[in-house]
């Protein structure tokens, strides 16, 4: 049993109380939360003031009667009180605390992974950003979030695959690929301009260099149109990949959108939309019945022109993933897509039949604070802060934890300066310096010829308060992991790393490891090697590192 099923274990009995008391109604959500203040209990409920009014009477009195009436006997809880208004605090036994030591370092990195939905595809897309350009700052949160929420879900049991949707399809790839003809035809003194609408960015100059390098003079007279897209497409693809790449982000799928076109799913699904009798022709337009699925208004989906608008594609290629298997779709989108949330999922819900398959986590702003002020060009290009600049000037593990440690749905102001700060006020040197505090203590250990033993299971030595907090944050692991996954708030795991830190920190301040006591410090060689395996998972669930010195 672990913290997670204890638990769950604690609310059926809750549940054969309150039904024994004649007070349960089910569509009041129980929860058994970790308190912060551990003298607050190692499990705390609210349920007595959740039926204060079914019962009418005051939560203390609930309480005092749950208590009463609850059967805890096969459980490992030791004493269960009533504080405040009235929650109740359960306290575990220490032993329970104490068997969470072997169950972590016998699983290892696989500790707090669970099957909550293993029949469950999950499709997270994110970033997704038009190949022609650098990814600049509100990619690189984007990028953090989406590729720490596949981690976390894939260990709480889903079948995740992260996808990254290439827009090389449409209308700003034309731009493209004349701005990139536009500077290539310059390098050879060729009068001509790049679109006002094109691409001025020097990654376009630098794109155009190559394609010289790679074609010389041989498009100056001739059409080079589906060259010059191809290679711009490729060349500042392979960019943002290396860029990906040194912020530990990774995707599993890149779907081209031209392949909608050349596979002819928009024509399919257009069809699809119209035999279901969802669409309408009106002013010389196609329009998709959206008003019926909770959008404001209906939309078009083929202007009196013939073309296609923005939606039209966007509801083919999840209508593809809908096609390759997948129950739930995520898409982590910038805040700009607000409006355009609605209109989307009355699409997907048309062509899937199921209502709730889309799920959308909106990105807010980031702003950047150096020396006290918001910071808005990287002071290298004069250009917008791209991701390339915040790796070079701080580093992948302090803005992937920054990222993290912020909800999706708030702006976020990233101070440059405290990110790279070597002390303790940094919260992500403060996390990895525990690492590196255990790290130390396992050297020392082995200069003084000590091992820890493969089949230590009794810690008659480990009993004291901190020792206690920090088992109890061990045992809460799983939990996390679960909240985590299930809200899609990687935050919560950074929550957790930090409160970990923190009760290590505060141990090892206290508490000598290595003594002249073999058992006592075989015991905490133990507690530390439990530590050290949890805290670089959950580190490594947001793409951090764990340095051995820091």
């Amino acid at each position: 049993m672990n913290l997670l099923t204890l638990q769950k274990g604690l609310k059926v009995e809750i549940i054969n109380a309150l039904q024994q008391l004649g007070y349960y109604d089910e569509t009041i959500h129980i929860t058994i939360e970790t308190p912060k203040d551990k003298s607050n209990g190692d499990l705390s409920t609210n349920v007595a003031m959740q039926y204060a009014r079914i019962a009418r009477k005051a939560p203390r009195i609930i309480a005092k009667e749950v208590i009463d009436t609850l059967d805890v006997s096969s459980l490992p809880i030791k004493t269960i009180d009533i504080a405040g208004p009235g929650f109740i605090n359960f306290f575990i036994k220490t032993d329970f605390l104490q068997d969470i030591i072997p169950t972590i370092i016998q699983k290892g990195q696989a500790y707090g992974a669970l099957t909550l939905k293993q029949d469950t595809k999950v499709n997270i897309e994110f970033v997704s950003v038009n190949p022609t350009g650098a990814l600049h700052i509100g990619h690189a949160r984007g990028a953090a979030a989406g590729d720490s929420l596949a981690r976390i879900m894939t260990k709480a049991g889903y079948d995740v695959t992260k996808e990254y949707y290439v827009n090389d399809g449409g209308n700003q790839i034309d731009k493209l690929a004349k701005s990139i003809e536009a500077r290539y035809k310059q390098l050879f003194d060729v009068a001509i301009e790049i679109p006002e609408d094109g691409y001025h960015g020097q990654d376009i100059v630098e794109t155009a260099k190559a394609f010289k390098a790679a074609y010389g003079d041989k498009y100056i007279n001739e059409d080079g149109y589906d060259i010059f897209k191809s290679f711009g497409v490729d060349t500042l693809l392979n960019e943002l990949k290396e860029d990906l790449n040194r912020f530990n982000v990774s995707f599993d799928v890149w779907f081209h959108e031209k392949s909608l076109y050349q596979n002819n799913d928009i024509k399919n699904t257009l069809t699809l939309l119209k035999d279901k009798g969802y669409t309408y022709e009106k002013d010389g337009a196609i329009w998709l019945k959206t008003s019926e699925f909770n959008d404001e208004k209906d939309r078009v989906i083929i202007k009196s022109d013939g073309t296609y608008t923005y939606l039209t594609p966007d509801i083919a290629y999840h209508h593809n993933k809908i096609k390759r298997g997948f129950d739930k779709l995520v898409d982590i989108l910038g805040a700009d897509h607000h409006g355009y949330i609605d209109r989307l999922k009355a699409a997907i819900e048309i062509v899937s039949g199921k209502k709730d398959i889309l799920d959308v986590d909106i990105l807010q702003m980031v702003k950047v604070i150096q020396d006290g002020k918001e910071v808005k060009m990287s002071k290298r290009s004069g250009k917008a802060i791209t991701l390339r600049d915040l790796l070079d000037e701080v580093g992948k593990d302090p803005i992937r934890y920054f990222f993290a440690a912020r909800s999706l749905n708030t702006q976020m102001d990233l101070d440059l300066d405290l990110a790279i700060r070597k002390t303790t006020e940094n919260p992500v040197y403060y996390v990895q310096y525990a690492g590196a505090r255990i790290h130390s203590v396992f050297v020392q250990a082995e200069k003084e010829g000590i091992t820890l033993p493969s089949n230590i299971t009794t810690f008659d030595t480990l009993n004291n308060e901190k020792i206690n907090e920090l088992l109890s944050i061990l045992a809460a692991y799983p939990e996390t992991i679960e909240s985590s996954a299930l809200s899609r708030s990687p935050h919560k795991l950074t929550i957790y790393i930090h409160k970990l830190a923190t009760a290590f920190h505060s141990l090892y301040n206290n508490e000598k490891f290595i003594t002249d006591n073999l058992q006592k410090t075989h015991e905490r060689l133990a507690l530390l090697k439990a530590t050290q395996i949890v805290l670089t998972d959950a580190l490594s669930l947001i793409g951090v590192s764990v340095p051995k010195k820091m």
